[in-house]
């Protein structure tokens, strides 16, 4: 599988980067994990008015980009703010499995768009581009979505993830033993290796997992 970033991507928002891991993994409830997203889920509460988590440091760059793109931040969230206003207002994060709720954990503490997908239901190569008005796009539980200027993930089959909202196509089941993560950084790539080496600690912790590829685009 080769992953491209789109030239106009590139051109737009010179610091946008990718960081990719390629994982086996084994998909399950884990308790301790619960444990550490309640942790965060109070810190976050405790600490962050949801007035503020527009410019918090790291999403406000992804704000940003929305807005150079052409889309408006505010009604089409990144997948992170999204997150962090659901904690700030007290709410609690979904408790799916522990390969997802892995991906919630990494999101939190790095302040970056996370997807973590099913790698077999992947076809081909996979380019990330901005979105047009032309692509049919159904979020997880969110229905039909506009994503035109907003960047997502395409195989040969078509668009199955964005820094909105990923697909039902590809998303994590019980069955899933392998995973395609992004972390998506706006913010240049400076950090993405130190990131990426916490996605490695969690998802060895709680998913038993063994990584097969771990680079930065």
């Amino acid at each position: 599988m080769n992953l491209t970033i789109d030239e106009r991507i590139k051109r737009l928002t010179p610091k946008f980067h990718v960081g990719v891991i390629i994982a086996e993994v084994k998909t399950a409830k884990n308790k301790q994990l619960d444990e550490v997203i309640s942790n965060l889920e109070r810190t976050i509460n405790d600490t962050i008015d949801i007035k503020d988590v527009v410019n918090l440091p790291i999403i406000k760059d992804g704000r940003d980009a929305y807005k150079t793109y052409g889309k408006d931040p505010s009604r089409y969230r990144l997948a992170t703010e999204s997150l962090y206003r659901r904690l700030s207002k007290g709410n609690t994060l979904y408790r799916i499995n522990n390969v997802v709720d892995c991906g919630n954990v990494l999101s939190i503490k790095t302040r970056k768009s996370v997807a973590v997908l099913d790698y077999e239901s992947i076809e081909g190569d996979v380019l990330i581009r901005l979105g047009k008005e032309a692509d049919e796009y159904y979020g997880i539980g969110r229905g039909k979505l506009n994503i035109t200027n907003i960047p997502l993930y395409e195989d040969a089959i078509g668009p199955f993830g964005s820094v909105t909202s990923d697909t039902e196509r590809t998303m994590i089941k019980e069955t899933t033993s392998k995973i395609l993560l992004f972390l998506i950084s706006f913010s240049g790539k400076e950090t993405i290796s130190q990131e990426l080496d916490i996605a490695v600690n969690l998802y060895s912790t709680y998913c038993d997992a063994e990584i097969i590829e771990k680079y930065i685009l």
